[in-house]
């Protein structure tokens, strides 16, 4: 079962499949509306599992364009996130961000698990600022004690209630306040199965607000030191701040990120290694290519001969 709830311009999305449905991510632009005060979509639980060919179809990766978390309530599955394997359990939570290369995992026998997606718009709306969903600690899942597990089950079972069980639309308000409600339990476990940190250190805020800079100026590829300045610090502060988090330099942090996009956009996209480079603010694509090799450990032809491979499996 799906629903899509349209707020002020933006699309949230809560998602409760039961062990007899599939993982897979709901398409983010509905395309048949029946409500359009909210905007809401909504498929039966009953819907047959698609044609083999729309399956694969539906498992090719993609990239997200809105912040996406799964919670596993009972079973294990395997997502694909930047390429990478994650392997989710009872009580695991997973979250990831817009830009990221998701590729859902096959269907799963057995498994009860709630999802929920939003966009930058939905998360603007809410009353106050989350850390954890910039990753600032490097560790995309979130493993939960039993209370707090209890907790946040119920968040999503609450959510669920409103925008599949009730027949009278909720408040648009009440949404906001369960969403937060929600994202507040994640910021606090994120932070709380970490090593002992101040989650309102001024060094921390200083890191998302490096991390931020770097998205948002990634194909810029501006010098550390301007970044240094925006952040009022001294390259020496912004170091030892990047460092302590990431354990890596700035400028390190920042070719690892770029890479990381060379990846993605290697992944799902068509462009040659010149319009890559370009796009990626490089003006000598044989540079970037030297570059990728040195971070990935592969050439690009390697590279993406590897996922042409892993594609075969």
């Amino acid at each position: 079962m799906q629903k899509y709830l349209h707020i002020f311009g933006c699309w949230a999305v809560i998602v409760k499949l039961h062990p007899t449905n599939d993982m897979y991510e709901p398409n983010e632009t509905p395309n048949s509306l029946q409500n359009d005060k909210l905007k809401i979509k909504i498929n039966s639980d009953e819907n047959p599992y698609p044609s083999t060919h729309i399956q694969q179809k539906f498992l090719k990766p993609r990239k997200l364009t809105s912040y996406f978390i799964v919670f596993i309530e009972s079973g294990s599955i395997t997502y694909k996130l930047d390429l990478q394997e994650i392997t989710l359990k009872d009580g695991h939570l997973l979250f990831a961000m817009p830009n990221q290369v998701f590729t859902p995992p096959y269907k799963a026998d057995n498994l009860k698990y709630f999802k929920v997606l939003f966009d930058e718009n939905t998360l603007a709306l809410l009353p106050q600022q989350f850390p954890f969903i910039v990753n600032p600690l490097n560790s995309q899942t979130i493993i939960f004690d039993n209370a707090a597990r209890q907790r946040v089950r119920m968040s999503f079972e609450i959510l669920n209630q409103i925008l599949y069980i009730d027949k009278h639309q909720a408040d648009t308000e009440i949404i906001l306040a369960y969403l937060n409600s929600l994202l507040v339990e994640l910021n606090s476990a994120y932070f709380k199965n970490k090593e002992p940190i101040n989650i309102s250190d001024t060094n921390l805020s200083k890191f998302i607000e490096f991390k931020l800079a770097v998205e948002t100026h990634l194909t810029e590829q501006p010098s550390i030191n301007t970044i240094a300045e925006k952040l009022a610090l001294t390259t020496n502060s912004l170091y030892r701040i990047v460092k302590e988090y990431s354990g890596v330099s700035p400028k390190d942090f920042f070719t690892n990120r770029l890479m990381i996009e060379a990846q993605r956009k290697l992944h799902y996209s068509t462009l040659s290694v010149k319009e890559l480079a370009y796009e990626l603010g490089f003006n000598d694509p044989d540079y970037f290519s030297r570059v990728f090799k040195k971070c990935t450990g592969k050439s690009i032809r390697e590279f993406l001969e590897t996922q042409q491979d892993l594609s075969r499996e």
